[in-house]
């Protein structure tokens, strides 16, 4: 298993998408979050839709997927949120230690 991994999820507004990445930064779970908008188009329920979001990438420990699975899930406004754990491979050794060091071991 890779020691750190890349999340994404989105999130319909700023607002809300603010608060998440302020409570995973405040209990260390991300050591960092961006935050960009993003269109996206998508099926849902039959129908065709497409819809301004903000994508979030989220750097972490993978030991902590599930952990910011719970808290994403207990605070999202979406019912079935794209929630997606990439692992990172390889990263610049300085840049990995310092998501080891602000990240939670749990």
């Amino acid at each position: 298993m890779n020691t750190f991994c890349l999340i994404t999820t989105t999130y319909p507004d700023e607002q809300s998408a603010k608060t998440i990445i302020h409570l995973l930064l405040e209990q260390k779970l991300a050591a960092c979050v961006q935050m960009m908008p993003v269109q996206s188009f998508y099926r849902w329920e039959g129908k065709l839709c497409e819809s301004n979001e903000q994508l979030l990438l989220i750097k972490t420990r993978s030991s902590l997927f599930k952990t910011i699975e719970a808290l994403i899930l207990k605070h999202h406004p979406y019912t079935t949120p794209q929630l997606i754990q990439i692992p990172i491979e390889q990263g610049f050794e300085a840049y990995l230690n310092w998501i080891a060091d602000e990240t939670a071991l749990r």
